[in-house]
């Protein structure tokens, strides 16, 4: 938005004729200052809603339906008996605030059809792109000590959570305070959807994943991040473009990720089978993650002070590593036998599955997201998401003779099982649905499925038949080539929906004639980022809940703009080559 609509709409939204009470009408009396029961919902809604800025945009607006004195005295009973009761009904609070959510209306980006242009940029421009994205890289680790990620609310929240998945999060979440935030949040959105303010909140984008909100943005530090710029890096040395000095410093930049991820963000948990596990936790304790001071308080007001490991971070950090030829020792623990005490098998273990926000799918022979740290706690429930299990592939046939996946046939069935899972998956056709995916679109999984692919076919052919006998890696390619080519290029695309679209079409041996429109959309969107960046920050994952928490960042773009490009210039030179001979 420019200055002007920004302009216009904060007017519009201070001057707005009100229709019912407002949030803070509903929610003053209740929350604003009282003594006894959980301090911390006060405190949330103090910090998070009642923030003058926000309460100057919202103030003006109400909700017609709470002009019934009984739904506003129902209301407001709820959010007394989250304030009060020591244990709380969960789905009787949350009831009343759900009733509230049907008209959000809040839906995914269907962007319009696009005209393939005609010819590929020239290789001098991939290339210079490649240099200006590994350059940036580079500049923000000598500048930072690491290379950040930051992290922006969107109060309007995710599309896939109406009142319906609002109460599954209630229910299913384990902390306190996130279900504090998650009542709040959501109550919070109806305001938001019925206000003019809604348009400077959440304004239209270009193409798919979203463009982060600029004014508020936590900048932060995790392994999970630092495994992935540790491949960015591997392939901006791999392409030779980097000068001799960069490569170096890309080496040592590495290096010291691989250390961040296999050590200090290393923790023990208790595996199923009694023995105890180094896994990889989502934040590192103390001055690790990098939060500012500021931040890091604020973090803790809206009740996320406890982080857990989860087996995404694991997965990607001993990806990284072993790609980065680190021997560290962690590497030999077979982590199949751990994430099978969390692969859900219907009927034979608990509901691994408390916050099934996808349910969707069919969760049979997934991994869940969430480890138990050793004091058994489990803040966010537990969920289930593909991408996800995608990475736990990817590390296991990196380390297919290492962990001895082939000649231990509990590790193999795992394998089985997950294959199973994404199999159903693709062919009853959710991966295309936003909803079916967690902390990811579908064109990410896309991307990783890619990723995962590449791994899966550098293996020896007798491995590769005893993996997947029934050829269920053909068939997810041919589905997911389907959509990248049919759907992802053939619409508009920002340079991070083109950048994930090429990673796919490269990894899984599109023809090279489909790369243009990726390739154009990243080389014409070069010097968006303005002065922070090669390209704008974009959503690379999310929480769904407690409101839509999206993370990315300039880096992020540079480091899959870099990524996509080293494989495509790789499948273009190749492609070259064949034709020459």
């Amino acid at each position: 938005m420019g200055l002007h609509e920004i302009a216009g709409t904060v007017c519009r939204a201070l001057t707005a004729k009100k229709d019912g009470p407002s949030l803070y009408e509903v929610c003053d009396p209740v929350l604003q200052a009282y003594r006894g029961g959980d301090a911390h919902l006060g405190k949330f809604y103090r910090t998070a809603l009642g923030n003058p800025p926000l309460r100057a945009l919202l103030r003006r607006t109400g909700l017609p339906a709470l002009k019934d004195p009984d739904r506003l005295a129902c209301l407001r009973a709820a959010l007394t008996q989250a304030r009060d009761v020591e244990t709380p009904d969960w789905a009787a609070i949350g009831a009343p605030v759900a009733d509230l959510m049907d008209g959000i209306g809040v839906r995914h980006p269907a962007p319009p059809a696009a005209t393939a242009p005609a010819r590929p940029p020239e290789m001098a421009e991939i290339d210079r792109v490649i240099r200006t994205t590994g350059t940036h890289l580079l500049r923000s680790f000598g500048k930072n000590g690491f290379i950040p990620t930051y992290a922006a609310f969107n109060l309007i929240g995710d599309a896939d959570v109406g009142g319906r998945e609002m109460l599954m999060a209630l229910t299913g979440l384990n902390a306190r305070g996130y279900k504090n935030s998650t009542l709040l949040f959501n109550l919070a959105r109806i305001f938001i959807a019925h206000s003019p303010a809604r348009a400077l909140i959440n304004p239209p984008w270009h193409g798919i994943a979203e463009p982060m909100w600029e004014p508020v943005q936590i900048r932060h530090r995790s392994a999970y991040y630092d495994a992935f710029f540790t491949e960015a890096l591997l392939s901006f040395v791999e392409t030779g473009l980097a000068s001799p000095d960069q490569a170096d410093t890309a080496r040592r930049a590495t290096a010291e990720m691989v250390e961040f991820c296999l050590k200090t963000s290393a923790e023990e948990v208790p595996s199923h089978d009694g023995s105890v596990v180094k896994v990889i936790t989502a934040l590192a304790p103390g001055r690790h993650p990098r939060f500012s001071r500021f931040f890091a308080q604020i973090k803790q007001d809206l009740g996320f002070g406890i982080y857990v490991p989860d087996c995404d971070t694991t997965a990607c950090s001993f990806s990284a590593a072993t790609q980065a030829g680190s021997d560290d020792p962690i590497l030999e623990q077979p982590l199949l036998d751990f994430y099978r005490g969390y692969q859900v098998r219907a009927g034979a273990n608990e509901p691994r599955v408390t916050v099934p926000l996808n349910d969707n799918i069919d969760y049979e022979g997934g991994v869940v997201t969430w480890i138990d740290n050793l004091e058994g706690e489990r803040p966010y429930g537990n969920d289930l998401d593909p991408t996800l299990n995608l990475d736990i592939l990817e590390v296991s046939f990196r380390n297919l003779a290492r962990w001895q996946i082939i000649e231990t046939p509990q590790r193999l069935e795992t394998v089985h099982r997950i294959i199973a899972f994404q199999k159903n998956l693709v062919e009853s056709g959710a991966f295309r649905n936003p909803r079916s995916h967690i902390y990811y679109l579908p064109e990410l999984y896309s991307a990783y499925f890619g990723r995962c692919y590449a791994a899966f076919i550098a293996l020896p052919l007798a491995a590769q038949r005893i993996i997947d006998p029934g050829n269920v890696f053909a068939l997810i390619r041919a589905r997911v080539l389907g959509y990248v080519e049919g759907e992802l290029i053939a619409h508009e695309m920002n340079p991070f929906d083109a950048a994930l679209a090429l990673m796919a079409l490269a990894h899984l041996g599109a023809e090279v004639s489909s790369f243009t429109p990726a390739l154009h959309c990243i080389v014409q969107g070069l010097g968006e980022g303005g002065r922070k960046g090669p390209y704008k920050a974009y959503e690379w994952n999310k929480m769904k809940t407690p409101t839509r928490i999206l993370v990315g960042g300039p880096e992020v773009t540079s480091a899959f703009v870099l990524m996509a490009l080293a494989l495509a210039k790789r499948r273009m030179a190749a492609a070259s080559r064949m034709t020459r001979s």
